[in-house]
């Protein structure tokens, strides 16, 4: 029970960066993107082209792509939802679905379906009390914590996370205070771009790089940030830990085939009685 429940720890600590970006994306744009899967596999897949095909040492090959990523993202937005930013947020969820889909479909168009991996050298696992870790999961950890560890100190300590913070809250009142909201989007896709670079790295290194990788964690991505309260870093973090363990857990009672019955189960009865989730403001109904 203890090897499952770190098992399940390591999956929420994979879940954390994107839940962080689809919480940071929903403060900012007030839409919910479902393009998060593909944008991870997308980033992943440049990352292997550099660590495999031209000989990149994998930590140099993951920080070229991420800042790359957040500008590519940058153009993404200009491109696709920027035209699209006055029609609403349903119009805008449509657009990630499609933007899904294309993104997906190009790392497939370029590498096939067959199953890869970054050049990681083989390391024999070790053993801490009952509990078996690899290099791969150590790394994880680390990288997942360093990463909140910016993400707090961005948004707390640092003017342009402050920025963010106010177009979260109340755009108008930001606006009004010298604000500018373009430039504020442009920075929240930066910074989405090389969380999603990162987390897709991370869940290459946890499993085999194919095209349909990130959208196997979309549920659980959304599970953890709709648990935490979209809009609330701190809540993506709390939701992901909560998700990963538990939904390990569960393959102790039911066959591990089900388990992404779990994160569905978690959206549903957060969204009947708690709809703001556990760190989010209520909804104030005017």
């Amino acid at each position: 029970m203890l090897q499952t429940a770190f098992n399940g720890l390591i999956t929420g600590i994979i879940v954390t960066l994107p839940a962080l970006s689809v919480t940071l994306l929903f403060g900012v744009l007030k839409f919910p993107n479902f393009a998060v899967g593909a944008m991870m596999t997308l980033a992943a897949y440049m990352v292997f082209a550099l660590n495999v095909q031209l000989g990149w040492p994998l930590t140099i090959a993951t920080v070229v792509v991420a800042v790359a990523y957040g500008g590519l993202l940058i153009l993404i937005d200009y491109l696709t939802f920027k035209p699209l930013r006055e029609r609403g947020s349903i119009t805008l969820m449509v657009a990630s679905l499609g933007l899904g889909f294309v993104l997906e479909n190009i790392a497939r168009l370029g590498y096939g379906n067959t199953a890869r991996s970054f050049a990681i050298e083989l390391a024999r696992p070790f053993r801490f009390l009952d509990i078996r870790m690899n290099r791969e999961q150590m790394i994880t950890i680390a990288v997942s914590t360093l990463a909140m560890l910016a993400m707090y100190f961005l948004l707390t300590r640092m003017p342009i996370g402050r920025a963010m913070r106010a177009v979260s809250d109340n755009p108008a009142l930001a606006l009004v205070r010298g604000i500018e909201s373009p430039r504020i989007i442009r920075w929240t896709w930066f910074i989405a771009g090389m969380l999603l670079a990162v987390g897709g790295v991370l869940i290459g290194m946890d499993r085999a790089l194919e095209p349909p990788m990130g959208a196997s964690y979309l549920v659980a991505v959304f599970a953890a940030a709709i648990l935490g309260g979209l809009g609330s870093p701190l809540g993506a973090f709390v939701g992901a830990l909560i998700i990963g363990i538990v939904s390990e857990l569960a393959t102790l009672v039911i066959p591990p085939n089900y388990r992404i019955g779990i994160p569905l189960c978690v959206i549903a009865l957060i969204l009947i009685f708690r709809p703001q989730g556990l760190f989010g403001q209520p909804y104030i109904r005017k």
